[in-house]
């Protein structure tokens, strides 16, 4: 992957090529980009798009990899064919990474998984296009806050950077460990080289040796090309393994002599080549217990576990929750001016927040959509459920919903949202699955109950 060059400070308002033909989709790109301050154009076929292209004052396209009329690989080659110095950033299928990967050897410098984390989208975007911030590459990624906590973890980032030693980061999900993975390669030697960042949950078990290690033109039906795989892609950079422990056992064999032999094997290839990639890998799960239970890899535990990096949860970092919620809400609100209510901050800072700083930018986001006051957002708009609520759903929850050494739940999260979903199947049942009755049973609003449905998969 590679990052693309800084160019002169651009037009008043840059300018981004959207492709993309689900109408859903491209207005909640469209006004994304537009709050960050860019101004946007849309085309929904490759032929509208390469139109639009003869004009090339573009800072940045955007496409989707399946079109009505062709592929987004169609778009890139184009912009390759007419040297055209538009940085290209693709959205992929959920899981569909082979198509990932053929992006990023084809051109494009980053790549988002369906459905778009805006998130990743607006820090995608910041490392592409000069915003009105000027935002560079390396503080794309911030980790805020003044804690003791989060002031040793970015010690400790400072530190890790400057060795190309593999790198263990541990903590629950959505407390930045990806950011402080891209904030080390960023930071480091290789911070011109690719960082490839890999969900190693979300590829089928079938699949992932060619993936990893990419393979050979007719090795296998349906492998019409030569393809590379993700080590080849993060050559000379880094290779981000998030929730590695989701590894087959038989993934991690040979991902275990990949690292030690620093040479891959393409599927249908009889020799290996080198590769030189730093691997840093991560995940919410208890690792040293998968190893104890034999299910994972003690000899590539050690490979992997070389310098730990522990992400702490926001509930120990309360009072950054305040510069935190500014921070992010100062981003989503883009030219408006918007606030937290007294209210709001200290509804916030007892909130327990099982999903951590991703969290709270979703309930930002929504209270920001939902406010009554645009400028000033208040406790009511951002439908938390109350402590005491969350304090009688764990009292009264089932006996199975146990969170000690024995338990079942590889995290705090997992028991936390265990907890959470007997809690609304109760309410549901006591209610014969009336909505809007169980919300009000458990002292919410109907909207948060919708929300906490969708979250936890509960039809």
């Amino acid at each position: 992957m590679n990052t693309p060059s800084r160019r002169p400070p651009p037009r008043t308002q840059p300018r981004v090529l959207i492709i993309d033909d689900e109408p859903d989709l491209l207005e909640l790109l469209e006004l994304t980009l537009i709050r960050l301050g860019l101004e946007v154009t849309s085309a929904k076929t490759v032929t509208e798009a390469l139109e639009k292209l003869k004009d090339p004052k573009f800072d940045l396209c955007l496409t989707d990899m399946r079109l009505p009329d062709g592929k987004g690989l169609d778009v890139i080659d184009y912009i390759r064919s007419k040297e055209l110095d538009i940085p290209v950033a693709v959205i992929t299928a959920f899981g569909n990474t082979e198509n990932a990967v053929a992006a990023l050897k084809a051109g494009a410098f980053d790549y988002l998984a369906k459905p778009v984390d805006l998130a990743q989208l607006r820090a995608l975007v910041k490392q592409a296009v000069d915003t009105p911030e000027k935002i560079q590459a390396p503080e794309a990624y911030t980790l805020l806050g003044e804690s003791p906590a989060i002031r040793q973890v970015r010690d400790m980032i400072e530190r890790i950077a400057r060795s190309l030693a593999p790198v263990f980061i541990h903590g629950e999900s959505g407390t930045g460990k990806e950011v402080a993975a891209r904030l080390i390669h960023y930071k480091g030697a290789r911070h011109q080289g690719p960082f490839v960042a890999v969900n190693c949950g979300a590829i089928p078990e079938n699949l992932m040796e060619s993936e990893f290690f990419g393979y050979k033109q007719g090795s296998f039906t349906g492998a019409d090309a030569d393809r590379e795989g993700f080590f080849q892609a993060a050559h000379r950079g880094t290779l981000f393994l998030d929730e590695v422990a989701d590894l087959p056992l038989a993934m991690q064999v040979k991902l275990l002599r990949a690292i030690q032999e620093k040479k891959v094997r393409r599927i249908g290839n009889p020799t290996e080549e080198e590769v030189d990639v730093r691997i840093i890998s991560a995940t919410h799960k208890n690792l040293s217990a998968l190893v104890e239970g034999e299910q994972f890899r003690q000899d590539l535990f050690f490979r992997l576990h070389v310098i730990e990096l522990d992400m702490p949860p926001l509930r120990e970092m309360r009072d950054d929750i305040s510069l935190i919620a500014e921070s992010i809400l100062t981003k989503l609100a883009r030219g408006h001016p918007v606030s937290l209510a007294n209210d709001a901050i200290e509804a916030l800072q007892h909130y327990p927040f099982p999903g951590n700083v991703r969290e709270l930018e979703n309930i930002l986001e929504r209270g920001l959509s939902l406010a009554l006051n645009p400028e000033k957002i208040h406790k009511e708009d951002l439908y938390l459920t109350p402590p005491i609520i969350q304090q009688e759903a764990v009292e009264n929850a089932p006996v199975t919903a146990s969170f000690d050494e024995g338990s079942k739940y590889a995290s705090l999260e997992e028991y936390l949202d265990e907890v959470e979903r007997a809690a609304l199947l109760e309410a549901l049942e006591k209610t014969r699955y009336n909505r809007t009755e169980a919300a009000k049973l458990l002292g919410i609003s109907f909207r948060a109950m919708r929300y906490r449905m969708e979250r936890l998969g509960i039809k």
